[in-house]
């Protein structure tokens, strides 16, 4: 086999380290080693810690050196890992590493094909439905981390290529049965397909695929109108199967419904005005998903979605303008961000990537040059306005960086169009900023020009010369971004001067000679720079002198500008000849030595300029450097009282600061000079002066660094640098040419022997007597005062990290050299520790400096981690800012190379420390931070702290201060992110520290007084409680055997182990046994230690309720909790304090679900039940096969036979879309288990609630507390007391019900909030707990309930109508209707009887409603019943009975949808009730006047005319139609439109709110309606429906026709666009009402027609610009002498209409364009200006026009000016400015 050899995919980097052939072979040996360990450990049962330990090895080496195993190797870890992670009872925290390793094997699909592996479903599914969907986490049996749910997630995401080809199929049999769309399994089950149906098969595997499920998904998602929750869910599984399967699916005919969901989906604000109906903010659609799906369907023979995808850009394009503001902005902004990365991410699929076993597109499919052309064409517009928005710069920027890459010719020359004068201006700062980042973000495609855009680097010198004004001390900001501009730019062009070239070649094209003598400016260029940043570093010193405000740190911003600047310098010094670089040096060698700095701010940036330059070039630099330096230094030292000052000349800071930063180079170019070096050393390390001493420290920590550390010495763009002779090699060619990769050719600096020999001359001259002075001083020997023991230990601390990668580890092998520093070090330190804590505690400034040492000494390897983690972040950053996604294989600029080829270096540093320590010390120093991290990288280490730190806690102990027990109390705290002590996930860990935590309450150092120590043992209590997972008890390792086995055979590299013996074998089970077993014991011991402390006498209360929180983490589901436990916890139950109640009424309730018996089930089949066949393909809804589940009144189990024949079937969705492959019930009652057990027939863990419950005292004490209010008014019905109740009636049968009887009667008839609330938690858990009683008992507790709640009905009140509508909820969730027939009759008796006022009526509705409806579809014979109740009572007078019956009417019409494959419904339907209605709205729609509300609201004597009851009647209506608004899947589209013209006549047309009842209601029941979805046949009758009331009589009608007609359109944009003959309808509508006889119409037609044109729905063309001039040009006859009878004139109206129409057209178009000029428009303001002086109302139009244009061309006006002649422009600025524009 040729497959078996070769690594799957290692980490490229490895091979280009100094020392790769190591690495090699050190790879082997590793993963032998983990082969062979992790087989062992797994064959011998021991996941814990072996195979726990060896894959966390397993990650290690995957970071380390990638994947570096052989395919079959790959193959066997993963299925050795999915055997791991599926084991059923596995401890959550073992089942989320393993998950998080398997999935980064599986990471790069491409490496494994479907041939190679395949993995089951169902495990992974078990696993979901156990922990995503637990039936018993609500009650606290089972704790699951934060993260658990997105790790599930991911991991199915990674194994789902590999799914068999059947999965499919037996997935939807699998779900398709929880397809009911009204109920929660919806959502279930959409969410399941969305994550696991594979989408990846190969073509012809299709019709095992998706051809199973698509027609009917689309189906379902086309016909949804209301935006359910789970409409999301099944966007993001096509946009999925669309990217998996790109040409093998026409989506053509469904384009124009998705395109109008997408625009929907945006929330944008249109209209007039407009309510948003809420759910549509919360289940939009994700962006990610919806440009997936956009950029999968482009392409292609039609070009369908780049059309529709133009017309969505022109319809939001003004959206983007910077003057535009919202929440949805966002949403706009990541659609421009992502889509050109779509698009970018699909041309590298189809052009550059390497093919694998995926699918590949059809080159029929593939996207064509024309196609990209297109699409940055349609996007580039609104990009361009985006970059100035007020958030959006950065995504901008990113979709531009993206554009340029496909087509820089169109992207990049509009970018600088706006760039140079944003350059040229001072004044708007924010314009220069969002420009400069997008110019970075296009700098590549810019600077290497290409065949596309030639031209393009020509620009790059006049903007780096323009952008020099940004470094400007005054503008932080602007000078951050000039920064990294500059940077950007030289990183990715040598700077070398070529002029010269000119003469001596004539080869070049007219580009290349261009450039030639633009490099000339080169040097001025780096000149002008540096001057610049003088200026910058000169006005940093003059804003304050430093010396005296004693601030170490300089501000944030001061080192983020100190950092921008010496990386830009340093960049640019890099890139430059060697020419440009010597007149550089000289200057930055002068700037430096004829001033002298202050070191805080100004010094450290010189310092900073000087070290880039001395690391680029260091031989020529050093030399001037060095000696000048090293001369000041000794001629200021020479006079020795200057060691002994406290304040040291600056001169001498200055020169020591500058020293010790040219040092940090190479340090082979440092030996030449270390006698001088040396010698400043000594004289400078004993300063008194701090300042000083700290800066010699630096010297020596630098010098340690350069000599031992291995790093690449040069960081040029091209390899070898650019010192070649012109004539041999040519620069231009390399401007932005990344590097490559093979031949990056790294100068790499590894230490010479020299080298080291130096450093550690320099540690025995330096540290050691440092060491023994400390250690003389430890024992008492010498005496030192505190600020000489500072200095000895920075000295010390400096020598241990610059040295710190050639100290051996502790107890390690010993260096050829004489003594291990690191244990001189550590142990000197720890004699030192004891003898300051003993003599001087205070002298904090030490100590910090011993707890900096001691974790150096532990970890540090060469560099720290957050140094490390900062780099690795800001690597990341640089990359995305340059990188060329579209051709990808690592195209990066050759410094970015190095930089990530240094940082896999610090990786494998920093995996392979991991010695072990002792650290009992560093606990009592508080070196909490130190401690944590020294604990995350040992492993094992905490179970050998854990007994010291808790020493402390000890009650018994007496010499414990108050510092030491908040000391020990932090350390099991632990920092923020890290492990926290108290809560390892093991048992011995917990055992220990929980009791000892809770017992610390008798210590007499604990005080409640001090807030800080109450506020720790909060902090404790909660991150316990937050942190805590259920721990495994038992698990078995079965499966896994075999694979284990074959993992330890294979070969490549071989691991060389022996197989195991079977003895070996048999004790590892028996170990595991036992394992469990002391697990099981530890479990008991620690719930009984908690329960003796809690029993302590005197513990303060704070520690009786922590032990009571730790007691009710520890209810699990797969242990019953010990006896003693369980009576602790119900004696709680009437506890005094209510904190402890609460925990104790949710530990009961878990408590009984663990005493639960199983119910015995049995299988049925529902087709013999029923007598109907299957039916063949799939069809939901009422079916013969399910209608025996309805609720039918004549055959209901009223007698015993009946109620035990009967098959109740609980879930309500069970047999709505299809029936599960086997369908269970319950098994008839003598199969269940006893009922009505005696004492004696019962547990001793039952005994003791039975006792307690049927103990007339106990239940009244605990009804007494639980009828007690909590939060006055924020109270609501508890679901925990309800399982509580629901518990003991489920497990007890009807055992409590005398004691509770009375109490019940009681409560019931007191009307308080808090009694009637508890008394509705007791009957909601009783009528759920008599699940599984006998037909007697439940017969018995009917005629009990049933009175009661008809005084509980007649009695509610505003505050516990909720808790009473939430009670019949719980009742009847999940419940067989035909079980509950009692109730359903006494709350259908008569909802509205009247008695007890209107009040009482809504509240009965709500009540029956919340029956209802979680009933679904199984109960139309009780909606009819209702409905034909409600119908006569439609006319209600009160307004909350109105709106309460508004609402039932959704529910009981909810179940009539129209989705696809459904049957029409049993229950009411729409269509048959709407007939009804407008039969009786006749009179109003019939009467021409204005509908006026003038029903008192009191009902007057005797019957009233029809056109009141009319009224009446629609009020309820409207309030019905706006419930169902959100609610319904489907809107009654064609039923709602018989209706609309009554609306348009009643909807009032001003905003105004004291406007009555009706006509507010209208207006919201138009706006919620315009926003509705349109199926595409329903536009024509909608159209009809506008186009009969615009001849209405009423102008308010034909008014709100145009606000409706803006929504309307704007929300079904494609769906309109698609029918051509509607776009006429509407055109023709709108231009038809501009010659409305009523003002107020014709000026909203014209807003009406100038947003149609403005989102691209009309446009602007020659035949309507001829109508609107025509119409302007009518003639208004003079004013003539009449006959003398009339002396009023009146000018005939029509004409004048007709006129103001065409001004107001003309007007219409000129608005609709608000940031732009298009080319007809200068035309048409002149035609308009000549209107100024006509009467009203036309001039009122033509003023208001010109003042809009005005306002809205103003910003830009220098740009728009361009596209008007000098005639025009006189004209115009004489109209804008004229006397009339203030008239």
């Amino acid at each position: 086999c040729k497959w078996r050899r070769g690594p799957q995919k290692e980490i490229v980097y490895n091979k280009l380290l100094p020392y790769g052939e190591r690495l090699e072979a050190e790879a082997g040996r590793f993963l032998a080693q983990i082969k062979g360990n992790l087989a062992r450990a797994v064959q011998l049962q021991e996941l814990w810690p072996g195979g726990l330990f060896w894959t966390r090895k397993l990650s290690t080496y995957i970071r380390l050196y990638g994947r570096k195993f052989s395919r079959e190797d790959h193959v066997l870890f993963i299925k050795l890992l999915y055997e791991l992670v599926t084991i059923p009872k596995l401890e959550i925290s073992m089942m989320q590493g393993f998950a998080r390793l398997l999935i980064n094997l599986l990471k790069k699909k491409e490496l494994l094909s479907r041939d190679d592996l395949e993995l089951p479903w169902r495990p992974l599914h078990e696993m979901l439905e156990r922990i995503l969907y637990s039936k018993t986490e609500h009650l606290g049996l089972n704790w699951f981390p934060n993260s658990v749910e997105s790790v599930l997630k991911t991991l199915v995401k990674s194994c789902r290529p590999y799914f068999p080809e059947d999965a499919t199929a037996e997935m939807l049999d699998e779900w398709r049965p929880l397809m009911c769309p009204f109920d929660v399994t919806m959502q279930k089950a959409i969410t399941y397909f969305e994550l696991f149906l594979p989408t990846t098969l190969p073509p012809e595997l299709h019709h095992k695929g998706f051809r199973l499920w698509f027609d009917e998904f689309i189906g379902l998602w086309v016909s949804v109108q209301n935006l359910p929750q789970w409409e999301g869910h099944l966007v993001n599984l096509f946009a999925r199967l669309a990217t998996d399967n790109i040409g093998y699916i026409d989506w053509d005919p469904y384009v124009p419904k998705i395109f109008t969901r997408i625009l929907r989906s945006l929330n944008l604000p249109v209209g007039s005005n407009q309510v948003v109906v809420p759910r549509f903010l919360t289940n939009a659609y994700d962006v990610g998903h919806a440009v997936m799906w956009i950029t999968a369907m482009m392409g292609g023979p039609s070009k369908l979605v780049q059309k529709h995808l133009s017309g969505l850009f022109n319809s939001i394009a003004s959206f983007y303008h910077p003057s535009n503001n919202g929440r949805w902005l966002n949403k706009l902004m990541k659609l421009l961000q992502r889509l050109p990365s779509g698009v970018v991410r699909r041309l590298h699929r189809e052009r550059y990537k390497k093919t694998t076993w995926l699918t590949p597109v059809p080159d029929s499919h593939k996207l064509t040059d024309q196609d990209v052309t297109d699409f940055v064409e349609c996007i580039i517009q609104p990009v361009l306005l985006a970059m100035f928005s007020k958030t959006g710069s950065l995504e901008a920027a990113q979709a531009l960086q993206n554009l340029a890459l496909m087509r820089p010719e169109l992207v990049i020359p509009p970018v600088l169009e706006k760039t140079y004068p944003a350059l040229e201006t001072l004044t708007e700062p924010h314009q220069l900023i969002a420009t400069l980042s997008c110019v970075i973000g296009v700098a590549r495609s810019l600077v290497s020009g290409g065949k596309w855009f030639p031209e393009g680097p020509t620009h790059m010198l006049p903007l780096l010369m323009r952008a020099l004004p940004g470094v400007d001390p005054n503008d932080f900001s602007k000078c951050m971004i000039t920064f990294q501009f500059i940077a950007t730019f030289s990183t990715l062009v040598p700077l070398v001067d070529c002029s010269s070239v000119l003469q001596e070649r004539d080869d070049l094209t007219e580009v290349e000679r261009e450039l030639c003598s633009a490099t000339a400016e080169f040097e001025d260029f780096v000149l002008q720079f540096m001057d610049r940043c003088f200026g910058l570093i000169e006005s940093s010193t003059l804003e304050q002198t430093r010396e005296e405000t004693e601030t170490e740190k300089m501000t944030h911003l001061e080192s983020l500008v100190e950092l921008g600047l010496s990386s830009t310098f340093s960049t640019i010094l890099t890139q430059c000849s060697k020419d440009i670089f010597k007149v550089a040096l000289e200057k930055v060698f002068n700037f430096a030595i004829s001033n002298i700095f202050e070191t805080r701010v100004a010094g450290r940036m010189v310092a900073d300029m000087c070290r880039a330059a001395v690391k680029c070039r260091p031989e020529e630099s050093l030399k001037l450097f060095v000696p000048h330096c090293c001369s000041v230094i000794t001629h200021l030292t020479v006079n020795d009282d200057v060691l002994r000052d406290e304040e040291l000349d600056k001169e001498l800071l200055w020169n020591l600061q500058l020293l010790s930063e040219i040092t940090r180079v190479d340090g082979k170019k440092l030996l030449p000079y270390r006698e001088q070096l040396g010698k400043i050393l000594q004289r400078t390390l004993h300063l008194t002066c701090k300042q000083g001493y700290i800066l010699s420290c630096n010297l020596l920590h630098h010098l340690l660094r350069s000599a031992t550390l291995i790093y690449p010495t040069e960081y040029c763009s091209v390899p070898g640098g650019f010192d070649k002779p012109l004539s041999e090699y040519f620069p231009i060619k390399d401007w932005g040419k990344p590097g490559d990769l093979w031949n990056l050719d790294i100068q790499w600096h590894v230490p010479s022997d020299e080298e080291i020999n130096f450093a550690f001359y320099l540690l025995d001259t330096f540290l050691q007597p440092e060491l023994a002075r400390l250690e003389q001083y430890a024992t008492g020997k010498l005496e030192m005062s505190r600020d000489d023991v500072q200095q000895c230990l920075a000295i010390v601390h400096n020598c241990l990290i610059g040295s710190g990668n050639v100290l051996p580890p502790l107890k390690g092998e010993r260096v050829a050299h004489l003594e291990n520093y690191r244990e001189t070090i550590a142990r000197v330190t720890r004699k030192l520790l004891r003898y300051i804590l003993d003599n001087s505690e205070d002298d904090t400034k030490s100590l910090f400096l011993i707890i900096k040492i001691i974790s150096d000494v532990l970890q540090f390897q060469g560099s720290h981690k957050h140094e490390f983690d900062s780099r690795w972040k800001s690597f990341n950053l640089v990359k995305k800012s340059m990188e060329n996604r579209l051709q990808g294989k690592k195209q990066h600029i050759r410094a970015l190379l190095i930089d990530r080829v240094m940082l896999q270096h610090e990786v494998i540093l920093s995996l392979k420390s991991s010695p072990t320590t002792s650290l009992e010390k560093l606990v009592r120093s508080k070196a909490q931070q130190a401690f944590f991290t020294a604990l995350g990288t040992y492993n094992f280490c905490c179970r050998d702290i854990i007994p010291l730190v808790l020493e402390f806690l000890r009650p018994d102990r007496q010499d414990v201060t108050q510092q030491q027990f908040k000391g020990a109390l932090y350390c099991l705290l632990g920092n923020h992110s890290g492990v926290c002590l108290a809560n390892l996930h093991d048992w011995d860990c917990i055992a220990q520290t929980w009791p000892a935590i809770v017992s610390s309450g008798l210590s007499q150092a604990m005080s409640l007084e001090k807030p800080s120590i109450v506020r720790l043992f909060d902090d404790l209590a909660e991150k316990i409680h937050r942190q805590y997972e259920t721990i495994g008890l038992d698990f078995v390792v079965s499966k896994c055997i075999e694979i284990a086995v074959m993992l330890q055979r294979s070969e490549h590299p071989s691991s060389n182990f022996t197989a195991l013996c079977s003895e070996e074998i048999q004790l590892g089970i028996q170990r595991q046994k036992e394992k469990n077993a002391e697990a099981l014991r530890n479990y008991e011991n620690l719930v009984n230690m908690l329960l003796d402390c809690v029993e302590q006498r005197n513990l303060p209360w704070k520690f009786e309720h922590i032990s009571i929180g730790f007691l009710s983490l520890l209810l699990r589901d797969d242990r019953i909790l010990p006896v003693r436990a369980i009576r602790f916890f119900v004696q709680c139950l009437n506890h005094d304090a209510i904190v402890v109640r609460k925990v104790a009424i949710s530990a009961v309730a878990g408590i009984l679900k663990q005493l639960k018996r199983t119910h015995k089930k049995v299988p049925i089949c529902p087709y013999e039940i029923s007598g109907n066949p299957k039916p063949s393909g799939i069809q939901a809804g009422d079916r013969l096969d399910n209608q025996w589940l309805h609720y039918d009144s004549r055959s209901l189990p009223k007698t015993k036979e009946a109620w035990e024949s009967c098959c109740f079937v609980e879930k309500t969705h069970w047999g709505y879309y299809t029936w599960p492959q086997t369908m269970t019930i319950y098994a008839p009652v003598e199969q269940q288990p006893k009922l009505g057990r005696k004492r004696d027939e019962l547990t001793e863990a039952e005994q003791i609630i039975y006792d307690h419950f049927s103990d007339p005292k106990f239940v009244e004490q605990l009804i007494k507390f639980l009828s007690l209010e909590d939060r006055k008014g924020k109270d609501k019905f508890n679901p925990r007391r309800f399982c509580l109740f629901k518990g003991l009636f489920r497990n007890f049968d009807d055992a409590f019900l005398p004691v509770l009887q009375p109490h019940l009667e009681r409560l019931v008839s007191d009307s308080h909030e808090s009694t009637q609330r508890c008394v509705a938690e007791i009957i909601a858990g009783l009528i759920r707990g008599s699940k599984h009683w006998t037909f007697e008992k439940v017969e018995k507790l009917w005629k009990l309930l049933c009175p009661l709640l008809r005084t509980a009905l007649s009695n509610i009140t505003v505050e516990t109508y909720n808790d009473w509508g939430t009670c019949i909820a719980t009742s009847c969730e999940s419940r067989d209707p035909r079980k509950l027939h009692w109730l359903f009759e006494l709350l259908l008796e008569s909802p509205l009887s009247g008695e007890g006022g209107s009040f009482v009526d809504a509240c009965r509705l709500y009540v029956l409603q919340g029956g209802l409806a979680q009933q679904e579809w199984r109960v139309p014979e009780l909606l009819h019943r209702l409905l034909k109740y409600l119908e006569p009572k439609l006319t209600q007078v009160y307004k909350n009975v109105r709106e309460r019956i508004g609402s039932v009417l959704t529910y009981i019409f909810m179940i009539d949808v129209s989705l696809p494959n459904t049957a029409a419904t049993k229950s009411p339907r729409v269509h048959e009730f709407t007939t009804r209605i407008l039969e009786n709205l006749k009179p109003l729609m019939e009467a021409d006047e204005e509908i006026q509300n003038h029903v008192m609201e009191e009902n007057g004597v005797g019957e009233q005319d029809e056109r009141t009851q009319g009224i009446k009647l629609l009020k309820t209506i409207l309030k019905w139609l706006m419930a169902s608004a959100g609610r319904s899947f489907s809107t009654a589209v064609t039923e709602q439109l018989q209706l609309l013209p009554l609306f348009f006549k009643i909807a009032p047309v001003e905003n105004d709110n004291s406007y009555d009842e009706l006509k507010r209601d209208a207006k919201m029941c138009l706006s919620l309606m315009s926003q509705g979805l349109l199926y595409p046949q329903q536009v024509p009758l909608v159209l009809q429906v506008l186009k009969q009331t615009a001849r209405s009589n009423s102008w308010h009608a034909r008014y709100t026709i145009l606000t409706y007609l803006q929504t309307m359109v704007f929300y079904n944009l494609f769906i309109f666009l698609n029918n051509e003959e509607a776009v006429n309808d509407i055109r023709w509508l709108v231009i038809k009402l501009l010659e409305d006889e009523q003002l107020e119409v014709r000026e909203m037609a014209a807003t009406t027609l100038s947003g149609l044109l403005q989102c691209n729905f009309l446009t602007m063309d020659g035949p309507m610009q001829t109508h609107f001039e025509q119409l302007c040009k009518m003639r208004l006859p003079k004013k003539r002498k009449r006959d003398l009878g009339s002396a009023v004139d009146t000018i005939p109206s029509g004409d004048l209409v007709k006129r103001h129409a065409g001004v107001l057209g003309l007007s219409a178009c000129i608005l609709s364009s608000p940031y732009d000029v298009p080319t007809w428009m200068p035309q048409l303001l002149m035609d308009l200006s000549a209107h100024l002086n006509d009467p009203q109302p036309i001039e009122m139009t033509v003023k208001k026009t010109l003042s809009n244009f005005r306002r809205t061309h103003h910003d830009n006006w220098q740009e728009h000016k361009q596209q008007f002649t000098d005639d025009q422009l006189l004209v115009l600025t004489d109209l804008l400015v004229s006397p009339c524009y203030y008239a």
